[in-house]
């Protein structure tokens, strides 16, 4: 591997910098050669962290080497405790299947990336358009299917709804911006793309549902009563952006 110094990361909060510089470097020490890159992606990487955001890495590898792995365990240990560190490893050969089978979550890749570490192992990445409007059909639909259930199951109990809303706002607005760029909009942030794209969903009273769902994520809180209907409207907004994905070709 070419001997690349770890790159400046955007601008964190103090403790997620301390704790993500730390993993960064243990990673390099103990992968060595079969570290080819780190990326990090999300909101991370554009530096707009909320207190309910994952920080998310991708690790590519040359070779997955059980011996070197077992020495990570415990940095990434704390930092998923303290920082909600969610890492992909990936191998430098899987590159492009990963891209076609997880067409969605590379577009979004692909917009918001930093490279932390080594050289940009997508810069020459291309996910085709028949891919992400597939992909996006399913990942919509199984939000769609995961609320319901979760509804059911956390209805009883506010704080974990909002729990909930707060943990799905990050990518339906995501998929929201994967949509506007299918239909040949100019790219956004993933969460003024779906403040765009609400009305034009006709969404019902969408002002307030988008209010509701930057209060769940940067307050981890909502009125009293209020968890329960914005749950269902998110349902509604899930449904409507996959019809709307129907109509693409």
């Amino acid at each position: 591997m070419t001997d690349h110094t770890a790159l400046p990361l955007p601008t964190l909060p103090a403790p997620v910098d301390r704790i993500l510089r730390d993993f960064i470097d243990t990673a390099c020490h103990v992968l060595g050669s079969d570290l080819h890159a780190i990326v990090l992606f999300g909101s991370a990487a554009e530096g707009r962290l909320r207190p309910t955001s994952d920080v998310n890495v991708i690790l590519v590898l040359t070779h997955f080497v059980q011996a070197k792995v077992d020495l990570l365990r415990d940095s990434l240990r704390v930092a998923q405790a303290a920082i909600r560190l969610s890492p992909m490893f990936l191998l430098e050969e899987e590159i492009e299947a990963a891209a076609m089978a997880f067409a969605q979550k590379f577009s979004d890749i692909l917009r918001r990336r930093c490279v932390v570490y080594g050289p940009d192992p997508f810069a020459g990445v291309v996910v085709p358009r028949e891919a992400i409007i597939t992909r996006l059909k399913q990942v919509l639909l199984n939000m769609t299917l995961r609320l319901r259930e979760l509804y059911v199951l956390r209805s009883l109990r506010e704080e974990q709804l909002v729990s909930v809303i707060a943990d799905m706002t990050g990518p339906l607005r995501s998929c929201a911006a994967t949509l506007r760029e299918l239909e040949g909009q100019p790219p956004l942030s993933p969460k003024e793309a779906l403040a765009q794209l609400a009305p034009a969903l006709l969404l019902p009273e969408w002002q307030e549902t988008l209010a509701r769902l930057s209060e769940a994520r940067e307050q981890q809180s909502l009125p009293a009563g209020l968890a329960g209907p914005t749950v269902f409207r998110l349902i509604d907004l899930a449904q409507r952006m996959r019809a709307r994905v129907e109509t693409l070709n």
